[in-house]
Order: C-alpha cells, then structure tokens, then sequence
C-alpha cells in the first residue's frame, strides 16, 4: 500500500486589530497556501460572517468531490476507448445546521455532462461513472452520500 502526503499551510488574516475579542470583531478570512501554489482565498460561508467574495471550506468540499469524480472518470473514459471532448459538471451540496451550530453534510449530487466523439460511445461513458465514483478518493472518504447524475451527449 503506498501513502500519500499533502502539506499546505492556512494562515487567518482577519485580526482587524483586536483579534477575536468578541463574535463581530473579526474577519473570517484566510489563505490556504502551498509551496509552487497561487494562494487561495478562503473565509467562512456568509451565513456564519464570512466574505461571500473568498472561498468557503463547504464549497471547497463539494469541488473537491467534483474534481475528483471527474479526473477518475477520465482516466478511466482514456483507458476504456471513450474519447471525451467536454466535461462540465454543476455539483450540489446539502448541509444542515443544529440548534447548537454544529452540522454536517446530508448528500452532494454531482451532474457531470460529458461530451463524447461517437454515438457508439455512449453507452459506456455513461457506465464509467460508476467505477468513477468507487474509486474517488474523495467519495470514500466521507460519510455522506454522493450520487452522480450524468448526462453524455456526443459532439457535433
């Protein structure tokens, strides 16, 4: 079994001066940085006082599922023969708040359209995200479920 590593750094860049004296006394901003990396700027959801404008954890989640369905999908789509042109995909997060703030994710629904060359390669790409989804990384690591509803078109 091999074992990944991955290092960054998230650094809070919100002190406006007297740190977290109080709830509204802060920003929620940060960078979340990695050497060779452009930064990426990061706050809480706005519902929890965060800058609409940066990125928050929850839709860092939900793109993470995303990218990762996706580059399964088309390694598995190169080594099946499907030649893919065009692979969009709008995924959905669900997450529900307690009385006492905590919460968790309930589901995330991917919607992959992905644009084969032949109408011959349908059927399979359409399969694929299956197997795409038993291997993402990502998927397997969380304990909500994510379902996938793709549509595939072909190009032209």
């Amino acid at each position: 079994m091999k074992t990944h590593h991955y290092s960054l750094a998230v650094t809070w860049t919100g002190n406006r001066g007297s740190g977290t004296t109080g709830p509204s006394s802060y920003d929620r901003d940060h960078l979340v940085s990695a050497t060779g990396k452009p930064d990426l700027a990061g706050s809480s959801d706005p519902s929890f006082l965060g800058d609409a404008g940066r990125w928050n954890p929850e839709e860092l989640l939900v793109a993470s599922l995303a990218q990762c369905h996706m580059l399964w999908y088309l390694g598995l789509a190169a080594a099946a023969g499907v030649v893919v042109v065009d692979y969009r995909d709008e995924p959905a997060g669900s997450m529900c708040e307690h009385p006492d703030g905590a919460g968790e994710f309930t589901e995330v629904v991917l919607h992959p359209v992905v644009t084969v060359t032949e109408e011959s390669m349908t059927q399979l790409a359409g399969q694929l995200h299956s197997r795409a989804h038993a291997q993402c990384f990502i998927a397997r690591s969380v304990n909500f479920p994510v379902s996938h509803r793709p549509t595939v078109r072909v190009a032209g």
